[in-house]
């Protein structure tokens, strides 16, 4: 797993209550965004119902996710009036912006290769957040149910994406640049997050 300043304070219970808030606030913004580009991506394949399968598997998740995230929120000092008025930071919706681009420009097979490779390290990040959540912030199993969520494997997303890459042609070229790119994107949030006082 890529070093991340911000999760490692997080893991100490060194990161304020405020940075927490503000990883809510633009959760708020990244599911929804996130959400209708795997939609678009499932409604553009229709050649290939394999590849179609695994996005709208990934947007019933992000609407699962998007209903733990009030929990944390709430738990965070979130309410619904602050998230409605919130302004999203540039550099942690630079990552969704870019999922939106893949979903207008990219083959889907292609973004379901890229997707998966980080895949692993946002649930790292996520089992660590869940567990530092527990210890050092007090928080119940309801509020860290959104990193719960992610942290916990999922052979079922595995296996749609495995069906979607077999059943398509892959551009591995284009699949390293997608991958990192997100990866940079990825680390923009976090980076921007750990910079917010």
């Amino acid at each position: 797993m890529t070093p991340n300043p911000l999760v490692a304070r997080i893991a100490t219970g060194t990161a304020p209550l405020q940075t927490l808030a503000t990883l809510a606030l633009e959760q708020h913004r990244v599911i929804p965004a996130d959400r209708r580009a795997f939609l678009h991506l499932a409604q553009r394949e229709t050649a290939t119902p394999e590849t179609a399968a695994f996005f709208e598997f990934l947007a019933e998740g992000e609407s699962m996710a998007g209903e733990q995230l009030i929990a944390f929120a709430e738990a965070c000092g979130v309410d619904e009036t602050r998230v409605r008025t919130y302004e999203p930071l540039p550099g942690c919706q630079a990552y969704p912006a870019y999922v939106a681009w893949l979903a207008l420009n990219a083959e889907p097979t292609d973004v379901v290769a890229a997707l998966t490779s980080n895949f692993a390290e946002w649930g790292g990040y996520c089992a660590t957040i869940a567990g530092a959540l527990r210890e050092h912030y007090g928080f119940t199993d309801e509020a860290c149910g959104f990193f719960d969520f992610f942290a916990e494997p999922a052979p079922e997303l595995d296996e749609k994406a495995a069906a979607a890459v077999r059943a398509g042609q892959v551009n591995d070229e284009l699949v390293r640049r997608y991958s990192r790119m997100l990866q940079h994107y990825e680390a923009s949030f976090w980076n921007t997050l750990g910079a917010t006082p």
